[in-house]
């Protein structure tokens, strides 16, 4: 789907502008327009780490003319090996002062608003009052879930991307866009408890796969600058490093209550309608001979190796959010999908109950299960 462009043409440029931005006017959809929508953009950057570095670094570089960046974190020697905006003569120091000398050392013109704080409900309208877009690069579920609402609620697009391990995702979410758009809601309809997702501290993360993915947003942010191309909107797309793979998987906006309704769409599984069993009835079903259910467990391979269910089929998450695992699907009969306390399962489960596999979530995971006196005797 082809937009218009997100930002009105600014002044025109000047010689050492129009030099630095050679290869973009050449660029058809960008050329001089373009680049004068560029210079005229303000783009919110959230998170200064993997992700926002090298959004920062590309942004800037495109000739963006006003950056702002939120990040209330300070440099550790830790965050060097993916964080590229930041050198070992900034540890210590605020990432949002590390990343605005970095932003103008490309471009001295450019200008850089920091936010060293972190976005929370109550002040996240007033920072994104003053941009165009937004740009999430954040580490947490509950700074995510702000940025999307009070984007959602300012009529501003997010750019945003997810990395964890060799995986990561990247969507574009405006709920105001022409026809509708998605939010974070709608791809994940319910915040993960703390324990549910593993941090890049917990899980580790490929340095390099945040310079891939950064570039990707970055790619989308010049898109609907500029009005080019066709935005992620309505899709996410999905990295699998590990396999070299990229693969998108749809995401079917909910009709709401204050829209026309729209043509007929792919529909979904809602989350509340995946159903769920306790730990002692799902052994009383493994015990049942007549009652042939397969375990999935949608786990990583490092948390099964800890913590494994014997018999249960390693079906990682990523293979069944962007499709792959359902080409082939050996299982006719009914399953139980696992996960460490059941929330990435549930989010599998509501995908294959879409593609019509009976599928039935674990409540509590393997933390419920490993508890329950059932599955120990």
């Amino acid at each position: 789907m082809r937009i218009a462009p997100l930002v009105e043409p600014g002044p025109p440029l000047g010689p050492e502008q129009a030099e630095r931005a050679s290869r973009h006017l050449l660029l058809p959809g960008v050329g001089l327009t373009g680049q004068r929508r560029l210079r005229a953009a303000r783009v919110c950057v959230v998170g200064a780490g993997g992700l926002g570095a090298p959004v920062l670094q590309y942004l800037a570089a495109a000739g963006v003319g006003t950056i702002g960046i939120v990040d209330d974190d300070v440099v550790d020697v830790s965050n060097l090996q993916r964080q590229v905006v930041h050198g070992s003569s900034d540890v210590g120091r605020p990432k949002v002062d590390s990343a605005r000398d970095a932003v103008l050392a490309l471009d001295p013109t450019i200008v850089v608003r920091t936010h060293d704080l972190r976005l929370t409900a109550t002040n996240a309208p007033d920072v994104l009052a003053d941009y165009d877009l937004v740009v999430d690069g954040s580490d947490n579920f509950p700074t995510r879930y702000v940025v999307s609402d009070a984007a959602a609620a300012a009529g501003l697009p997010v750019v945003w991307g997810s990395v964890l391990r060799f995986d990561a995702q990247v969507a574009v979410f405006w709920a105001t866009a022409p026809g509708g758009g998605p939010t974070l809601r709608d791809l994940f309809p319910t915040p993960s408890a703390p324990d549910e997702v593993p941090s890049c501290a917990e899980a580790g993360v490929l340095g390099a796969l945040c310079g891939q993915v950064g570039s990707v947003m970055a790619t989308e942010v010049v898109k609907l600058v500029c009005g080019i191309g066709e935005p992620l909107l309505g899709r996410v797309l999905v990295l699998d490093a590990l396999r070299a793979r990229w693969s998108q998987v749809p995401l079917v906006v909910p009709k709401r209550s204050d829209e026309r309704p729209a043509d007929p769409a792919p529909t979904t599984v809602d989350a509340d309608e995946v159903p769920e069993i306790r730990p002692d009835e799902l052994a009383a079903r493994l015990a049942d001979p007549a009652d042939p259910v397969v375990v999935i467990d949608v786990r990583e391979p490092a948390e099964i190796a800890v913590a494994a269910m014997p018999g249960a089929v390693p079906v990682p998450l990523a293979s069944v959010l962007d499709g792959s695992a359902l080409r082939d699907w050996p299982y006719p009969g009914p399953v139980v999908v696992l996960c460490h306390v059941g929330a990435r399962s549930r989010l599998a489960a509501q995908v294959l109950r879409s593609a019509g596999i009976d599928a039935t979530n674990l409540a509590g995971g393997i933390v419920a299960w490993r508890s329950s006196e059932l599955a120990t005797r």
